[in-house]
């Protein structure tokens, strides 16, 4: 396995179906352990911090409509740029919003394509 911008579009295809399911297992596998990602609210979360909002119920997608999705390779690194409408519980209560997602991901040959850092923004 090689890393490939083929490879990276399929992760993020990956990571888009497991957050609609609420797939922990498949998080935890697209998910580096040293995963920060910042929120629509500026706040600073971990991975644990994501995996258990989706194990607690707190974070549900119930809908993700992709608008564009850019993907870039450079080496190992990739980066993949999302912008869509993402409704449904966070923090807790029901939401929809317009977001950008620029998530910078990390290849391993064992592991695959992982999510290293990310940074979430509303936009209108």
């Amino acid at each position: 396995m090689t890393a490939s911008t083929e490879g990276l579009l399929r992760a993020e295809r990956r990571l888009q179906a497991a957050q609609r399911a609420g797939d922990v297992a498949e998080l935890s596998r697209l998910l580096d352990e040293r995963l920060v990602a910042i929120g629509p609210d500026g706040a600073r979360y971990s991975r644990s911090d994501d995996l258990d909002a989706y194990r607690a119920g707190t974070s549900v997608v119930t809908e993700l409509v992709e608008e564009d999705l850019e993907v870039l390779v450079a080496g190992t690194t990739g980066v993949t740029l999302f912008l869509g409408t993402v409704s449904g519980i966070f923090n807790g209560q029901p939401s929809s919003a317009r977001l950008r997602y620029t998530r910078t991901w990390t290849y391993d040959p064992s592991a695959g394509w992982r999510i290293l850092a990310a940074h979430i923004a509303a936009v209108p």
